[in-house]
């Protein structure tokens, strides 16, 4: 089952290579969407795909990579839209 979701997570999340770190682990579970810095020093992932594998991917972002430190990862369902690929967006 198609699922689509957006990612708010906070914590020391900008500066540790996270936005990296995710688009990783998305191309490894074949997902879609992307990833990027906003305000605050937060991090917001979009992710479609797979609703298993984007559960998958929820409990590696709550983990994140070895310098950070995740606080907290919010979850919105979203509107499944079909994108394509996975990128790493910035300002």
């Amino acid at each position: 089952m198609k699922r689509a979701v957006k990612l708010i997570i906070s914590g020391t999340v900008q500066g540790v290579f996270y936005r990296k770190f995710v688009k990783d682990k998305a191309d490894d579970l074949n997902l879609n969407g992307f990833v990027r810095n906003i305000e605050n020093g937060k991090v917001e992932a979009v992710l479609e795909g797979d609703s298993e594998k984007i559960k998958e991917m929820i409990e590696e972002c709550k983990k994140g990579p070895k310098f950070s430190t995740v606080t907290s990862v919010e979850v919105k369902e979203e509107r499944f839209q079909g994108l394509r690929g996975f990128y790493i967006l910035h300002f």
